[in-house]
């Protein structure tokens, strides 16, 4: 039973996201959105429910398998890449150096608000 109040959980932040996206014609998807009110839901909540927990480890499973189709679209799409690849190089590039300095100044502020000798222990 628990699984299907956690599918129900998940599917419904998904269908929310869709309402969203479409009422607002937001450039973002539906689903992206949904992981959106999840996460609203959850900090508000403080935790995570079990059904959900248990959903979610079940999902994660068969993650690869949700790579199988973007595998046949970089197929499907090979001629376009290859017309558009240093465009998508650059994006890649500029991506990662933004991603990996974000991160770096999360991490040294982080840092500072941590008292000294306070280190936790895996």
């Amino acid at each position: 039973m628990s699984l299907i109040i956690g599918m129900c959980i998940l599917l419904g932040c998904q269908f929310l996201g869709e309402i969203i996206s479409r009422a607002l014609s937001l450039p973002v998807p539906g689903p992206v959105l949904g992981m959106l009110v999840l996460l609203i839901g959850l900090l508000i909540r403080g935790s995570v429910p079990a059904s959900l927990r248990t959903m979610g480890e079940g999902l994660l499973k068969y993650l690869t398998l949700l790579f199988v189709p973007a595998g046949v679209g970089l197929i499907q799409h090979f001629g376009l890449i290859r017309q558009e690849i240093w465009i998508l190089i650059a994006t890649l590039i500029a991506s990662t150096s933004v991603t990996i300095l974000v991160t770096s100044q999360i991490l040294q502020r982080t840092a500072r608000q941590r008292p000294a000798g306070k280190e936790e222990e895996a």
